[in-house]
């Protein structure tokens, strides 16, 4: 008998899973794995791992949308090649996508690469308002971790500075900075 199983997946805390789980349940999904995970690695995603080893011959994993499960064709090809070794499909529910069809299987794979191309299109429009902001004297970069004044403080008191950065929680590197920015 084989079974179905969802795959839920929201990018950051803030954003909930709830209406991917409800999807995936009324599509007769028996077990369904959530996390809040980004999806631009498959390091660290433990439900997905968990889902990939488990997943037996003729089972489906099942997504609401190709974007949840992958954001990149390489990781896209890499779960589909261990759903295909392991004698599995993959479905998604709001896309044409049946890796048990040829048709599904094409469609899967143009999926793969505009989603490939929207992240590439996403990081470059950052950048680029990134550019504006640092041109518009708004971004600043984030704010300093180093006390310098301390640094320089705990020198001139004749400590060292493998001691200044065991007490301050900072590399010795960053410390050789500060003091060679004084020089």
């Amino acid at each position: 008998m084989s079974n179905s199983y969802g795959y839920a997946r929201a990018s950051s805390v803030d954003q909930d899973t709830a209406i991917q789980e409800a999807t995936l349940k009324a599509a007769g999904c028996t077990v369904i794995r959530s996390e809040k995970k980004s999806g631009t690695a498959m390091e660290g995603r433990a439900e997905l791992e968990t889902l990939l080893a488990f997943i037996q011959p003729g089972d489906t994993l099942m997504v609401t949308r190709i974007d949840r499960l992958a954001r990149s064709v390489a990781d896209l090809e890499a779960i589909v090649k261990t759903l295909k070794d392991r004698g599995a499909f993959l479905r998604a529910t709001e896309q044409p996508i049946d890796t048990s069809t040829p048709a599904g299987k094409a469609f899967l794979q143009m999926l793969g690469v505009f989603a490939e191309f929207e992240t590439a299109l996403r990081k470059e429009r950052q950048m680029e308002g990134i550019s504006k902001a640092k041109a518009a004297g708004v971004y600043k970069g984030r704010k300093p971790s180093i006390n310098v004044a301390q640094v320089r403080e705990l020198k001139d008191a004749g400590v060292g500075p493998a001691e200044i950065a065991k007490r301050l929680g900072i590399g010795r590197a960053s410390v050789y900075r500060v003091l060679e920015a004084v020089s």
